[in-house]
């Protein structure tokens, strides 16, 4: 018995070895991914032409969390003039990109916001098996790049595409990388707050909210409830600007509080073309944004603004909220606040007991 137990105890470190050297060779396999991807971004800097860096077609929080600092290493690693590059994006977020890029083109110049959102649901459908990310490049993509080479009378130009980026850190979202890959392929900086053009009835001083259904704040009676509750308890002290839209961009449903006192809607100071730059200059004016975990809650900060992010499920946010409070504490951006709306429900906060 003794000589069995000793034989079947014989093979472990085997296995153990066996599976380390898995372990390694996988690691190295993301490793190669990557590296490929950098050097396709350098392929896209070869030469003197306009490199054009888009179409922006995926989530708020991608762009404001990754997407521009990812441009800003992206110009600095290169040594790109700003004037080669071509930013475009969607809602007004020229401002996000100061610095980085010479022009600027507005996809809603080029498409109503149905139109958009539908095409943009079909590149999901096809490219992303529904998914919100920007993988691959399709051919909306195709059709966007042919708008903005017409409109500026381009000839030839390169493309930075978001699939670069989103396939160069997705292991490290993945944790299979190491963060060190995401750290070196950003540079996060505090931002200017946008221009915000006089809107009658802005009180002096207010909380910018924004909540919506999604992965982090899954909608539903309930969860609609304990955020009226929360938004009542804040308008007790502040008056809440809503930044609804109104627009039917994304599968995100505002959620808007009807009825509620000391609460003032956005919406008619917003049109497609400038939604997100208007959204963008009330949070950087705001003693504070309250809102879903993600899209500009991220953003918040870099404008100076604390943030009270709430979410009901993080098993999609553990990465992302790791990113922003050390990109935070980096450059000295403001407070950055998740609030579980579940504990806080279990510990009887939003009915007094």
């Amino acid at each position: 018995m003794k000589a069995l137990r000793r034989l079947g105890r014989a093979h472990k470190p085997v296995v153990r070895l066996l599976r380390q050297r898995e372990r390694a060779q996988e690691q190295a396999a993301f490793v190669r991914e990557a590296r490929r991807v950098e050097q396709q971004i350098a392929r896209v800097t070869a030469g003197r032409r306009p490199i054009i860096a888009g179409p922006w077609l995926a989530e708020v929080g991608y762009e404001a969390l990754y997407w521009v600092p990812f441009l800003r290493w992206f110009r600095d690693a290169h040594r790109i003039p700003p004037e080669r590059l071509v930013i475009v994006s969607r809602g007004g977020v020229r401002d996000w990109y100061e610095g980085i890029g010479g022009s600027y083109i507005e996809l809603f110049d080029h498409f109503t916001p149905s139109e958009l959102a539908v095409r943009n649901e079909a590149r999901q459908r096809d490219l992303e098996a529904g998914g919100r990310k920007q993988t691959g490049f399709g051919a909306l993509d195709d059709d966007i790049i042919r708008r903005v080479r017409e409109r500026l009378g381009m000839g030839e130009a390169a493309v930075c595409h978001p699939s670069l980026m989103f396939r160069l850190f997705r292991h490290v979202w993945h944790g299979t990388l190491p963060y060190d890959w995401l750290w070196t392929h950003t540079d996060y900086e505090m931002m200017r707050a946008p221009a915000l053009p006089a809107l009658a009835g802005l009180p002096e001083a207010f909380v910018a909210v924004k909540f919506y259904s999604g992965t982090a704040l899954p909608g539903g009676a309930e969860t609609r409830d304990l955020l009226r509750t929360l938004a009542a308890r804040a308008a007790e002290a502040h008056p809440l600007v809503l930044l609804d839209t109104g627009l039917a961009v994304d599968d995100h449903d505002d959620v808007t509080f009807a009825g509620l006192p000391n609460v003032i809607s956005a919406r008619e100071w917003m049109q497609p073309s400038n939604n997100l730059g208007v959204q963008s200059a009330l949070i950087a004016r705001a003693r504070y944004f309250l809102g879903t975990c993600g899209g500009l809650a991220w953003l918040a900060p870099f404008f100076g603004t604390p943030a009270l992010a709430v979410y009901a499920d993080d098993r999609q946010l553990a990465p992302h909220l790791y990113v922003q409070r050390q990109a935070g504490r980096r450059v000295g951006a403001a407070e950055f606040t998740p609030i579980d709306l579940r504990a806080w429900a279990r510990l009887g906060a939003f009915n007094g007991r």
